[in-house]
């Protein structure tokens, strides 16, 4: 079954994608912000396409672990996402995700122009690699 991991933003929404096993979780598009409706429809489209069998999107907390308006507004195209899809979803927090996108995008470029386009893909990465590797540290134990 393959995962697929959701940074959703205000202008992007970064889209990952686990390997067939669930252990690698890679970046694979951002999507531009439109109309809800459109964002959910290729969403929608992503996961028929790779044949998805549960969502985990990242829930951008505080740093005391509180819930800001920006998690409220991931919340709410959540619920609708859940209405339009009928894949289970959990959320996974972000802490610090595209901080760490970012410092990776830095270290691995040699290009002075990068994106938070691109950062936002990376972000969803991290957020379901931390997932599928939580889920494998459960399994070995």
């Amino acid at each position: 079954m393959r995962y697929l991991g959701l940074d959703i933003g205000d202008r992007w929404i970064g889209v990952a994608v686990s390997d067939p096993s669930g252990k690698l979780a890679s970046p694979l598009i951002i999507i531009g912000r439109t109309k809800d409706m459109a964002d959910l429809e290729a969403i929608d489209s992503i996961i028929e396409q790779n044949d998805v069998g549960r969502i985990i999107v990242g829930l951008p907390r505080s740093m005391n672990g509180s819930l800001g308006r920006q998690a409220e507004k991931v919340q709410e195209f959540t619920d609708q996402l859940r209405r339009h899809v009928e894949v289970p979803m959990e959320f996974r927090d972000e802490r610090l995700t595209t901080v760490s996108a970012n410092r990776l995008m830095r270290e691995s470029s040699t290009k002075k122009s990068k994106t938070k386009a691109r950062d936002d893909a990376i972000a969803a990465a991290l957020i379901l690699q931390s997932f599928l590797d939580e889920g494998q540290s459960r399994s070995t134990r």
